[in-house]
This record gives C-alpha cells, sequence and structure tokens, in this order.
C-alpha cells in the first residue's frame, strides 16, 4: 500500500497522475505503457513508498537489449511519478537527475536488399500458420520498405485513412503531433487492396476501425509487431551476418536511402529534393534527413563521386 497509511494502491495512483497530466494536455504515450509496470513493481515488491533504490532496481532489470534507452527512459518516468508522490506521502525519494543518463549513440542501420524484403514478405507466408497474421505481416513489411513509415504510424492507420482513387493515405498525429500525406505507388496501393480484401474475409468481425487487425480483430501492438518481425528475419537468415540485429526500423531507413540512391544515379540535384523526402517521411525540419546520407558507404561513395567530378572540371 502507498502513502501514508492509505489504502490506495500505487496503480491506483499512477493511474491519478496519468489522468491529471493528461488533462494538462500531456500525450504520454511511453508513460501510459512504462508506468503501469512501475507501480506493479512497487506493489510486488512490498515497497510502502518510493525509494530511489525501487527505482533504480526496476530500471536496472535485465530485459534490456544492448544500447538501448530503456533504462534511462524507465528512470525518468519513475522520477515524474516520485515528484507526484512527494506530495502525497513525505517519505517519497525522488530520484536525482541524472542518475542513469542518455547515452544516446547513433546506430549503424541495417540497409535490407530488395531480396531480403522478398524473403521475409515469403517468410511471412511460409511460417506464419493463421492466413489472416500471414497476411497482415507480409503487407505491413511491404508498406515500410515502399513508404518509409514508422511503425506506429502503420499500426495505427484506420480504414478511414486511405484514400483509394487518389492513391494517397492519411497518416493522422504522428511523431510531433503533425499529419501529413503519404502518395503510395500503385504497386503498393494493389498489396493494400488485397489484404483489405483477405482481412474482410478472413476476419469479417472486427473489434475497431484499424486498417491492420490481429486474429481477434483488434488494432496490432507494437511490441506484437516487433517479435514477429525478429522470428522472420532469424528464421529466413536476412541479418544473420549484421553487427547488430536488423529491426523494423531499419526499414524506414531502407526506403530512404534507396531513394536517395535513385536520385544520385539519376543525377537528381539532391540538395533541391531532400526537402520533399523529409515532408514525405515526416520529418521536422531537413537536417533530419540528412542523417541518411550517412547510413550506407554505397550513398557516401556517389556523393564523394559527384564532388570529385565537380572538382575536376572546375577552372
Amino acid at each position: 500500500m502507498a502513502g501514508g497509511g492509505t489504502m490506495t494502491t500505487f496503480p491506483e495512483y499512477a493511474e491519478e497522475y496519468l489522468r491529471l497530466r493528461r488533462a494538462l494536455g500531456y500525450k504520454l504515450v511511453e508513460p501510459g505503457r512504462t508506468l503501469p509496470r512501475f507501480a506493479a513493481h512497487l506493489e510486488a515488491t512490498g515497497t510502502e513508498f518510493v525509494t530511489v533504490d525501487a527505482a533504480l532496481a526496476w530500471a536496472l532489470e535485465p530485459d534490456v537489449p544492448p544500447g538501448s534507452v530503456v533504462r534511462p527512459m524507465r528512470m525518468l518516468v519513475a522520477r515524474g511519478f516520485a515528484r507526484y508522490m512527494a506530495g502525497i506521502d513525505s517519505r517519497t525519494e525522488i530520484p536525482p537527475s541524472g542518475l542513469l543518463p542518455f547515452r544516446q549513440r547513433w546506430r549503424a542501420p541495417f540497409i535490407y536488399s530488395d531480396a531480403d524484403i522478398v524473403a521475409l514478405m515469403g517468410q511471412a507466408r511460409r511460417v506464419i500458420p493463421e492466413p489472416l497474421r500471414a497476411a497482415t505481416f507480409e503487407t505491413l513489411i511491404g508498406l515500410f520498405a515502399s513508404t518509409g513509415l514508422r511503425i506506429g504510424e502503420a499500426i495505427k492507420l484506420d480504414r478511414g485513412d486511405i484514400d483509394w482513387s487518389e492513391g494517397v493515405l492519411l497518416v493522422r498525429e504522428s511523431k510531433f503531433m503533425k499529419s501529413r500525406h503519404v502518395p503510395l505507388h500503385e504497386s503498393t496501393l494493389q498489396g493494400l487492396r488485397r489484404y483489405a480484401r483477405w482481412r474482410d474475409e478472413l476476419c469479417p468481425n472486427v473489434r475497431e476501425a484499424s486498417f491492420f487487425v490481429s486474429l481477434r480483430g483488434t488494432r496490432l501492438l507494437r511490441t506484437s509487431v516487433e517479435k514477429v518481425f525478429r522470428v522472420l528475419c532469424e528464421s529466413s537468415g536476412v541479418g544473420a551476418d549484421a553487427p547488430l540485429p536488423p529491426r523494423v526500423h531499419d526499414l524506414r531507413h531502407t526506403f530512404a536511402v534507396k531513394t536517395l540512391l535513385g536520385w544520385y544515379r539519376d543525377g537528381t540535384d539532391v540538395q533541391a529534393r531532400l526537402h520533399s523526402l523529409s515532408t514525405y517521411m515526416g520529418h521536422r525540419q531537413p537536417r533530419s534527413t540528412y542523417l541518411y546520407l550517412s547510413a550506407a558507404p554505397e550513398l557516401l561513395a556517389y556523393a564523394a563521386g559527384l564532388l570529385e567530378a565537380a572538382q575536376a572540371v572546375t577552372p
């Protein structure tokens, strides 16, 4: 039980805290997933009030992939909750800032070849026994590869977000609370149409308006998508020789890199086109898109070659 002899539990306090912050306009997507786990940890360990040791023990639980920022994020969530609890229970200890500092390290993305993408889509058809689930992941992988959508953007899509006549999908209030329209290639549109037919045949009684659905007719969960994708990579051998396991998000990097490579090969003025790619991908500013210039050695080689050619003709 939490605080001053009251019978309110930590999970109940966590819900109150999230409700208050959301009423003030905060989205709290990540804390909404993480804080209930911290509250459950406090209850399970019989902790009477939030302490630095309890927050640290939870943040350091050994279930985190190497190089991730999960642990600092957990501590950030625990610290925010502790500040709230300090106004309820004077015994509360607020973890000091910087106890688990963020050490953001740029991770070189895995750039999928066309053969890799075909292999992953085919693997979804072969190894996933449920036809609806197989179709869902095959189509998702194709959508990621052809549009560079973020995972959250794809699973947030509703049926009404696709304009079939114009070949455009609507990404609603994505990162930075920005919405945008994403034009689709005809082959991508055909793939989505095919999936929509399969979905309606295999799951006629859906429970939500989401375009991609689970076996229960509900919206997909990010953790589920990432887990199944890892299985597909491992079972197909895609990325087996990579220094780090390939991720779903690397398909977004792959889309950007291949777009830039195509422009370089065609002799397109990449600098002039970079803003359009930035807008298409939903970046807040073009400089975020510049990161993709260093994402593949081949891309750097093209850039260096163009620079050498320009210098050779300069009088």
